[in-house]
């Protein structure tokens, strides 16, 4: 069974947005093609078990299995050496992407502490959009009780857009809360 988003896209964001950039056909739309959570782990040179328990929740936060992140190069000043791990990430796709983009959009963007929106400025040129969380307590699937530390992570959402423009008519579309939207 697809997920709500998708079928949302399908029904109503397709139509609009052949309207509004009049495409030729239906595959000119742009769509979402995945997802990239990374979350960099710097104490991870002193304590080992950091990397687990991060690793454990990305995974439950994105419901995919998150992979181990090695340094490529040793570098003295921040006691790196070649082939430590220092983070965490994983790459969602179809109805796992759809479900976790949902998620965010709905339950957890609402849950950031003084949230006005998110900076409608963070797409790199090819239609591609990143944006960095502070706190990972904003997802639902973490307990808060047991956190013992607190970390960031970078989220970033791939598109088929040529532009930024599609690529801001596209998450709008999907509801992406942006600052200039909501002051409409």
């Amino acid at each position: 069974m697809a997920p709500t988003l998708e079928k949302y896209y399908q029904e109503e964001i397709v139509p609009k947005m052949m309207e509004e950039f009049k495409y030729k056909s239906v595959m000119e739309v742009p769509t979402v093609e995945k997802i990239c959570i990374n979350q960099g782990v710097g104490d991870a040179t002193q304590d080992k078990k950091l990397v687990d328990v991060f690793q454990k929740e990305m995974t439950s936060i994105a419901g995919q299995m998150a992979v181990t992140v090695e340094t490529r190069k040793s570098v003295s000043n921040f006691k790196l050496r070649e082939g430590m791990i220092i983070g965490v990430r994983v790459t969602l796709r179809r109805e796992r992407m759809y479900e976790f983009l949902d998620r965010l959009i709905s339950v957890a963007l609402p849950r950031v502490r003084d949230f006005r929106g998110i900076n409608d400025k963070s797409f790199d040129g090819r239609g591609n959009y990143s944006m960095g969380i502070t706190e990972q307590i904003i997802f639902p699937e973490i307990d808060i009780d047991k956190i013992n530390k607190i970390n960031g992570m970078d989220i970033t959402i791939v598109t088929s857009a040529k532009t930024d423009a599609e690529a801001l008519s596209l998450l709008k579309l999907l509801g992406m809360p942006f600052k200039n939207q909501q002051r409409n």
